[in-house]
């Protein structure tokens, strides 16, 4: 797996309202113009629900 920037996150989930599943996650980055790993990466998560970007960062930097 690619090495993860932050920042790169942070403009992909831009916008998301939370609760937001993984998938709806993954839509708005793709929406956002995430490259398609990222977007990727972020439907993968074991994680179904969360609460807010930090969670979808956490969940991100663990499985990588």
């Amino acid at each position: 797996m690619s090495r993860i920037n932050p920042n790169d996150v942070q403009r992909a989930l831009k916008g998301a309202s939370y609760p937001a599943d993984r998938e709806e996650l993954a839509e708005r980055a793709r929406s956002n113009g995430a490259d398609e790993t990222l977007v990727d990466q972020i439907s993968e998560l074991d994680v179904d629900s969360f609460d807010g970007p930090d969670e979808v960062s956490q969940a991100l930097f663990r499985q990588s």
